[in-house]
């Protein structure tokens, strides 16, 4: 069964040398129901808002798989909230998500998958472990994004059921590691009602529309 085993959000934040100065990476588990808004979740917050956050990129979700593969790989713990996510999930494949896909987390939460994490400088500093943004590419497991359809609260135990999937087949593992012209132009062309990513793009969350756009057009340059 999928569910949703923790429910993460800051803690606090901490110093960091990066250019904001401070991060908002340490999420760690709080009791629900918590209130799951547009952008995200209640008493949550991004420190570098250029780069984190906004609309689509509103909850963060890991699997636990594959935080268990990372503990294994590093020897040592990687508990809820170590990646700096909001969901931890179980029999969930994360990675081999549709971008577009939608889950229903309880009665009424209802979430569409994005595009993968990329990890960065803070997540480095934070792990502090030698070449983690390599590392952590190279392992394919990114964890996704995603923005909320309709708003609603998320608890641990909660089960997770996805109500649509895309006929396109690309999943966040495949935008992680970088697409070929032919799935670009799969995930845009898909669909043909209007939403979110204007018409033509199949209701596409806007952050997953300019990001397939430039596979094309460095194709085409």
């Amino acid at each position: 069964m999928s569910l949703v085993t923790a429910v993460c959000r800051v803690d606090r934040l901490l110093p960091d040398s990066g250019t904001i100065g401070v991060t908002a990476i340490d999420k760690r588990p709080v009791d629900g129901p918590v209130r799951v808004r547009p952008l995200g979740l209640y008493a949550d917050v991004q420190a570098d808002r250029k780069h984190h956050g906004g609309e689509d990129q509103a909850v963060y979700a890991y699997a636990d798989e594959d935080a268990a593969y990372f503990a294994d790989l590093l020897d040592r713990d990687v508990p809820p909230g170590l990646f700096g996510e909001n969901l931890r999930t179980t029999g969930v494949d994360v990675t081999g998500a549709v971008t577009g896909e939608r889950w229903r987390i309880g009665e009424t939460l209802e979430l569409e998958v994005t595009i993968p994490r990329i990890p960065c400088g803070t997540f480095a500093r934070r792990m502090r472990v030698d070449k983690w943004v390599k590392r952590f590419t190279e392992e394919g497991r990114p964890g996704a994004y995603l923005r909320v359809v309709r708003s609603g609260p998320v608890s641990p135990g909660d089960p997770v059921v996805v109500t649509h999937r895309p006929d396109h087949g690309v999943t966040i593992g495949q935008l992680f590691t970088g697409l070929t012209p032919e799935q670009a132009q799969a995930v845009l062309s898909s669909g043909r009602g209007t939403g979110p990513g204007g018409p033509g793009t199949g209701g596409l969350a806007p952050k997953v529309v300019r990001d397939v756009s430039k596979v094309l057009a460095r194709a085409t340059a």
